[in-house]
C-alpha cells in the first residue's frame, strides 16, 4: 500500500507544511555547560504508555506537594501561564474533505501538555534532580523538544524521548513561542517497521542491496516525492551503466511513488514505503549511557581506563560540525578525521581514510566489543564510514553535514567490521 506525504496540522497550532525546513539562528549559549555546537540527533520516539505513566506520577507529585499547578507559573519569555489541556499532535491526514483513497494517517511524533524547546547554541544537560551537581541523564541539543511538567525555582521538570529529568528553565522557550519554532524545525523522518530492512541503490527491488538498517534509529528522508522524471535525473547524475544492469526501467518508473530516498551518513539509499512509518519530528534528548568497566559484549573482558578516557574525550565534541575532508574536532571533520584525531590525542596514529583504518585495526566479534572499538560501515565489502563505540550499544560519529557529530545505535546500519586499535 502506498503512503502519500500530505500536509497536516499540529493540535492547538497553525497549519504546518510538509516541507522540511532546517533550523536557523544561533540561540543562547549555556555558559555553565561545555561548549558544543547544536545538531540534530536521531533520538528515541515518544511512547504513549510512558507519557501516561509520567503524567500519573506528576499528578501524584502535585497532590503530595500541595503546590499550585506549574501551568500557573509564567515562563521566562513573559508569555504568562502555559496553555491548558492536553495536546497530542497525532493527526489524520485524510480528515480533509478532498481526501483520496490512497491517503493514509500521518503523525507528528510528539505528545505534550506544555511544549518546551531547548533555546541553546550547543546543548543543555538533563539532570536527575534540580541541582547542578546532580547526575547527567541526557542531553538536549539546540531545538530539541520536550514536555514541561513543572517549573520550580528556576528548574523545569521535563520528558524528552525516554529521557526524564530537570533542566535550567531559562534555556527553554515554551508555549506559543515554542510552537511557532516547532513549525519551522520539525523534520520528516522514517522509522523501519521491521527488525531490519534492506535498502537499495535505486528505487526498485531489482537493484542491488546497498545496506541494512534497523528499527533502532530514525532516518532522515531526503526525497519523498519520487517520480519518473526525478529518477531519470538521478540516474543521469549518479549512476553508471553497470548500476542499471538487470533493472526493468519501465517497472521502476511505474512504481516510483512507492519509494523514498534516505540520506544516511551522506550516502543515498532507497527504501519502499511499505516497510517504514513516517513522522514529522522535533529533535529530542539523547540518553547518555556511561561507559562501564565491563565489556560491551558477553565475553566479560574488561575495558581499559584508556578506552574509557577515549570515549569521554570524544563526547566533548558531540554536536560539532561535519565537514567532508575535514580533520578539525572543533571547526569541522569527517568520520575518519574524527576518529583519527580522537586517537591521536592519546598517542595512537591511524590512517586518514575509513577504509585504511579498517585495514589497520584488529577484527573483533560483536560479542567481544568494548568501549573505544571502531565500527566500520559501507556497502558490499567497501568501507566508507567509521564510528567510535562509547558503550551501552551506542556509537559517536561525524555523520553528515546536517547532523554533525552525533550519537547513534551501534547497529543503525549493518557493520562490515568492528576493529580494535589498542
Amino acid at each position: 500500500m502506498r503512503k502519500n506525504i500530505v500536509k497536516f496540522f499540529a493540535a492547538g497550532a497553525a497549519a504546518i507544511s510538509c516541507a522540511v525546513i532546517p533550523a536557523t539562528g544561533t540561540g543562547t549559549v549555556v555558559t555553565e555547560e561545555k561548549h558544543l555546537a547544536g545538531i540534530t540527533l536521531a533520538l528515541e520516539k515518544y511512547c504513549d504508555t510512558v507519557i501516561a505513566d509520567i503524567a500519573n506520577e506528576e499528578k501524584k507529585d502535585r497532590e503530595a506537594e500541595e503546590e499550585p499547578d506549574s501551568t500557573d507559573i509564567p515562563d521566562k519569555t513573559g508569555n504568562g501561564a502555559a496553555n491548558t489541556g492536553s495536546k497530542k499532535t497525532t493527526v489524520k491526514a485524510n480528515s480533509s474533505p478532498n481526501k483520496t483513497e490512497t491517503e493514509e494517517e500521518f503523525k507528528l511524533n510528539l505528545v505534550y501538555d506544555r511544549l518546551g524547546v531547548a533555546n541553546v547554541h550547543n546543548y543543555l544537560n538533563v539532570r536527575k534532580s534540580p541541582d547542578e551537581s546532580s547526575k547527567i541523564v541526557g542531553k538536549m541539543t539546540r531545538n530539541s523538544g520536550c514536555n514541561v511538567y513543572k517549573i520550580r525555582n528556576g528548574w523545569a521538570k521535563i520528558v524528552s524521548g525516554k529521557v526524564r529529568g530537570w533542566v535550567k528553565a531559562e534555556y527553554l522557550i515554551t508555549d506559543e513561542k515554542a510552537e511557532a519554532r516547532a513549525k519551522r524545525i520539525a523534520t520528516l523522518r522514517a522509522t523501519v517497521s521491521t527488525e531490519t530492512l534492506n535498502v537499495r541503490t535505486l528505487p526498485t527491488i531489482d537493484s542491488g542491496i546497498y545496506d541494512q538498517i534497523s528499527a533502532d534509529e530514525e532516518y532522515r528522508v531526503a526525497e519523498d516525492n519520487i517520480t519518473e522524471n526525478w529518477i531519470k535525473r538521478y540516474i543521469a547524475k549518479y549512476c553508471s551503466k553497470k548500476d542499471l544492469r538487470g533493472i526493468d526501467l519501465e517497472k521502476m518508473y511505474k512504481d516510483a511513488g512507492n519509494w523514498v530516498m534516505l540520506k544516511i551518513d551522506e550516502e543515498r539509499m532507497f527504501v519502499s514505503k511499505d516497510f517504514i512509518d513516517f513522522t514529522y519530528n522535533l529533535n529530542r534528548a539523547v540518553t547518555i549511557k556511561q561507559p562501564s568497566h565491563t565489556s560491551g559484549g558477553s565475553s566479560g573482558s574488561g575495558n581499559s581506563q584508556a578506552s574509557l578516557s577515549i570515549a569521554d574525550y570524544a563526547m566533548q565534541f558531540l554536536g560539532n560540525r561535519y565537514v567532508w575532508g575535514g580533520t578539525s574536532l572543533t571547526n569541522g571533520t569527517d568520520c575518519s578525521g574524527f576518529v583519527m584525531r580522537i586517537y591521536e590525542h592519546f598517542g595512537y596514529y591511524l590512517p586518514r581514510t575509513s577504509r585504511a583504518q579498517a585495514a589497520a585495526t584488529k577484527s573483533v566479534s560483536s560479542s567481544d566489543v568494548q568501549v573505544g572499538d571502531l565500527f566500520f560501515y559501507g556497502s558490499g565489502s567497501t568501507v566508507n564510514h567509521v564510528a567510535l563505540y562509547i558503550g551501552g550499544g551506542q556509537i559517536i560519529h561525524a555523520s553528515n553535514s546536517r547532523d554533525g557529530i552525533k550519537i547513534s545505535s551501534a547497529y543503525y546500519r549493518q557493520p562490515l567490521k568492528i576493529g580494535r586499535v589498542m
